[in-house]
C-alpha cells in the first residue's frame, strides 16, 4: 500500500500538484481493508478522488504506458469510460466548432458503427477531412452525457491510411412535426478547402476565404414522444421546398440578406408531418429520404409547436 501511495503521489508531482502521502494512504487504506476492494481498484479510486479536486484531465494523468499499447478496436466495443484504444476508421463527419479549445469535433466510424471524437487545439495534430480513412492511436474513451466518445492528448497520433472503411449505419424512420428548423439552415456558405459551414465569411481553420454557396436543412422534429434532429443536404432540401440553389442565391441578392432563404424554408415546412429515413449518426438522422403525411393531428402539432416557443 505504501508503495502504491507514493506512485500516486510521485505521478502528481510531475503534474506540478502536491498531495500529502497521508491522505493518499488513508483513502486507500479505507477502500483496501475496510470496504474490501481490490488494489487496483482502490488505487483507481483515489487517483480520480485527487484528479477532481485538482480538476486534472484524466488523460493528463495517465499516459498509454499505463496501459500498455493501446489495442486497434472496433467502434462498437467502445464502451466503458477512461480506456485508452486505438480507432482505424473513415472521417463521417465534421461538425461546426466554436470553441477555440477545440480544433476539431466530428464522426469516425467502421464496419461496426460510428463515435464522436475531439481533438484539441492545443495538441499539434494534422487535421482530418470528411470521407478520408485515419488511424488514431491511443485516444481515451470517455462518457458524456450517457454517450462515450474518444478524445485525442498529447499521448495520441494521427495517421492517415490509404483504405476504403466501410461504415456500418443503422437506417430508421422517423415520423413526425417539423417543429423548429435551426439557425445555419438555409442558404450558407463553406470553406472551399475543408467543406465547413462559414461564420461571417470565416473558416475556424483557414481564416478569411471566398466560400461556396450550399442549402441545407438542420431540423428538429417531434412526434410526441421524443425529439430527433435531422440534417437534408442539398439535394433533399431543394426536393422538399422546391427552391434551388440558384433561386436561393438570386433571392438572397434581391433582398441584400441570406435570412430571407431561411424565412421562406420555414414558411414551407414548419407544422407540417413528415417521414425521414436516413443513417442515425450521432444525435443526427442523415436524411436520404423526406415523404410529407397527408393525414396530420392538428391539435397535436399545435401543442408541440407551443412547446418549442415556450423552451
Amino acid at each position: 500500500m505504501t508503495e502504491t501511495a507514493i506512485s500516486i503521489k510521485d505521478r502528481f508531482l510531475e503534474l506540478g500538484i502536491e498531495v500529502p502521502i497521508e491522505d493518499i494512504e488513508e483513502r486507500l487504506d479505507k477502500l483496501a481493508n475496510k470496504f474490501k476492494v481490490p488494489m487496483d481498484e482502490a488505487k483507481r479510486s483515489v487517483v480520480n478522488y485527487f484528479l477532481k479536486e485538482h480538476d486534472i484531465a484524466r488523460s493528463d494523468f495517465y499516459t498509454s504506458q499505463d496501459y500498455g499499447e493501446s489495442p486497434v478496436v472496433n467502434v462498437a466495443d467502445i464502451t466503458e469510460d477512461g480506456k485508452w484504444v486505438s480507432v482505424k476508421g473513415k472521417i463521417v463527419q465534421l461538425w461546426d466548432n466554436d470553441h477555440e479549445s477545440i480544433s476539431q469535433v466530428g464522426l469516425i466510424g467502421d464496419e461496426s458503427g460510428t463515435i464522436k471524437f475531439t481533438k484539441w487545439a492545443r495538441d499539434d495534430f494534422p487535421d482530418v477531412e470528411v470521407d478520408k480513412c485515419y488511424l488514431f492511436s491511443n485516444v481515451v474513451s470517455k462518457e458524456w452525457n450517457g454517450k462515450i466518445e474518444v478524445s485525442l492528448n498529447k499521448n495520441s497520433s494521427i495517421e492517415k491510411i490509404d483504405e476504403d472503411i466501410d461504415v456500418g449505419t443503422s437506417t430508421v424512420n422517423f415520423t413526425g412535426a417539423m417543429v423548429d428548423i435551426q439557425s445555419g439552415s438555409g442558404l450558407i456558405k463553406r470553406c472551399p478547402e475543408c467543406n465547413r459551414s462559414l461564420t461571417k465569411g470565416a473558416c475556424t481553420d483557414h481564416g478569411k476565404v471566398e466560400g461556396v454557396y450550399d442549402l441545407r436543412i438542420k431540423a428538429i422534429m417531434d412526434n410526441g414522444v421524443v425529439t430527433q434532429e435531422a440534417l437534408l443536404n442539398r439535394e433533399i432540401t431543394e426536393m422538399v421546398t422546391g427552391i434551388t440553389l440558384d433561386d436561393a442565391i438570386a433571392m438572397a441578392a434581391d433582398a441584400l440578406d441570406q435570412a430571407v432563404v431561411l424565412d421562406l424554408i420555414k414558411n414551407k415546412l414548419v407544422s407540417r408531418y413528415y417521414t425521414v429515413t436516413g443513417p442515425r449518426l450521432d444525435r443526427y438522422i442523415l436524411v436520404d429520404s423526406i415523404e410529407q403525411e397527408s393525414q396530420v393531428d392538428s391539435a397535436l402539432i399545435d401543442s408541440l409547436l407551443a412547446e418549442v416557443e415556450v423552451a
